[in-house]
């Protein structure tokens, strides 16, 4: 499951909308807040091989009480009967798979470590003012994604993953951090402006729109109060998801510009001034939640410190299909762009796009003598021919199948890094002819469990690559507003309205990957 990915109602709710924009925003009475202050640097983050974080409230029926993200009384409800809280449960070990489900030699001699790094997908940061919100259509099914009761905390918790990353690496440095995609909610020009600040760091970063909100009095305690944002203190790349790129990650932008930066909300967007009460109507309306276009998206993204993988290619094709090398090492990074601008949730990739730039990467790489690992939003298993529902069917795109084919066809493929369905899983990729590989799924910061992926690759010396990975689950020492953001992901999750644990199986969040050198 998907979290937005049947909004069956978005076109006709919001085609009813009209729409008024100003060149300033309108942002009421601005809150007098002094500077935030840095937060505290982290000294220690346990990873989820030292211990886990099990919620202490059994899992109900979403039939058994309200839905938490739809009512700030309902949430409060839940949280105060402990439904939000977490302690500590056992660690887990790595679990040893080999790609062809053999047993793994003994490592050699000068067996060493190539790379180290990080997998972290989809932040979904959701500008939850927006009229293009349906929050009126949320439910424990497909529509899920309409609403969460993190929703105003999400920018924070995203910040709380960035400085337990920034914790990690000072104990034992990160070559990188690579996206998992779905970094924005909405494709709104705010939304993406949020992620870029929170990812690179430098003037404190405030997720608010419309109404200059103040959820709870004071500064620097609730999620639309601004923020220092330390930053990652290692290089990024950028990875596209369809909600970077798509209305609510599903519709195309072309029909909903004026209605993004109107005044009117018709599905059910939040008013803070009603204490978060979902509401429609007349709203304030912000021009920075404008639309971004691709080629808007990549030019923003390429202007941002040092373009995070990006180059004049994408800032003209707008799309975010590159490759990058692992300095010191024989690994080469294909990132593929599955976003399917015409609609629809789920991955598109057309045998145009193929013929155009990713075969010739993957041609190089070969020629290159490079060991791949690819990185995209959507899993092998995630490919359509229209992106779902509410795409437009592509006549060349390439199913699950041949997909699966033609990256056998390239035994230097070894790993692929991919997001998208909320979960940790890892699974071996084996074309009925040619070459298997791993495919490395990371869960979401937007949901439960809350995690991001370390990684790290081995050469064993033996004629063996072994990736080692394992999740972690943010710090929230000495960010209160961090906490609060997670404390209602875990309600979200013990009330039954968000229905898929994203947790995975032990090996599908702690494992030793085995594959044959190529």
């Amino acid at each position: 499951m998907v979290r937005g990915a049947g909004l069956v109602v978005l076109p006709l709710l919001l085609a009813l909308a009209c729409s008024s924009s100003s060149d300033e925003p309108t942002n009421g009475t601005p809150v007098d807040r002094p500077a935030p202050s840095p937060l505290p640097v982290l000294t220690d983050v346990p990873t989820t091989l030292d211990k886990t974080l099990v919620p202490t409230t059994p899992r109900q029926s979403y039939k058994d009480g309200p839905n938490p993200s739809a009512s700030p009384a309902s949430l409060t409800d839940y949280l105060n009967r402990g439904f939000g809280e977490l302690a500590p449960g056992p660690g887990v070990p790595y679990a040893t798979r080999v790609v062809d489900g053999s047993t793994p030699p003994a490592p050699g001699p000068n067996a060493k470590r190539l790379v180290r790094y990080v997998h972290l997908a989809d932040l979904q940061l959701a500008d939850d003012e927006s009229p293009t919100r349906v929050g009126f259509i949320d439910s424990a099914d497909l529509t899920s994604g309409a609403l969460r009761p993190e929703d105003p905390y999400l920018c924070r918790m995203t910040n709380a993953a960035v400085r337990s990353i920034n914790a990690l690496h000072r104990k034992d440095a990160f070559a990188f951090t690579i996206l998992g995609g779905d970094n924005a909610d909405s494709a709104q020009t705010n939304e993406v402006d949020w992620a870029l600040g929170i990812l690179s760091g430098g003037a404190p970063v405030k997720c608010d729109s419309g109404h200059d909100d103040d959820i709870v009095p004071g500064p620097d305690n609730d999620g639309k109060d601004p923020f220092v944002a330390d930053g990652l203190a290692m290089p990024w790349r950028w990875v596209t998801g369809n909600h970077d790129v798509l209305v609510q990650g599903n519709f195309d932008i072309t029909e909903y510009r004026d209605v993004a930066i109107g005044d009117i909300a018709q599905g059910g967007t939040r008013d803070y001034t009603q204490g978060g009460a979902i509401v429609t109507g007349t709203i304030v309306a912000d021009p920075r939640r404008a639309l971004l276009s691709r080629t808007d998206l990549m030019t923003r993204v390429l202007a941002d410190k040092d373009g995070h993988g990006l180059g004049a290619a994408e800032k003209a094709s707008g799309r975010a299909t590159y490759s990058f090398d692992v300095e010191g090492t024989s690994f080469r990074f294909v990132v593929i762009d599955t976003a399917h601008e015409t609609g629809g949730a789920e991955g598109v990739i057309t045998q145009s796009e193929v013929d155009r730039v990713i075969k010739p990467l993957l041609d190089k790489a070969k020629a290159d003598g490079k060991w791949v690992i690819l990185a995209s939003h959507h899993s092998q298993t995630n490919l359509t021919n229209n992106g779902g529902a509410f795409g437009k069917v592509e006549t060349d795109a390439i199913l699950p199948d041949a997909w699966a084919a033609f990256v056998g066809g390239y035994p230097n493929v070894v790993f692929s890094m991919v997001g998208h369905s909320h979960e940790n899983r890892i699974r071996s990729v084996a074309p009925t002819n040619g070459h298997a590989w791993w495919e490395v799924m990371t869960s979401a910061i937007a949901d439960f469990p809350h995690q991001f992926r370390v990684v790290e690759i081995y050469d064993q010396d033996n004629g063996w690559l072994m990736m080692r990975t394992h999740t972690v689950d943010f710090s929230v020492d000495g960010d209160p507003v961090a906490n609060q953001g997670r404390r209602g992901g875990v309600v979200d999750l013990t009330s039954g309205w968000l229905q898929q644990d994203g947790t995975g199986k032990p090996e599908d969040r702690n494992a030793e990957l085995w594959i044959p050198k190529p």
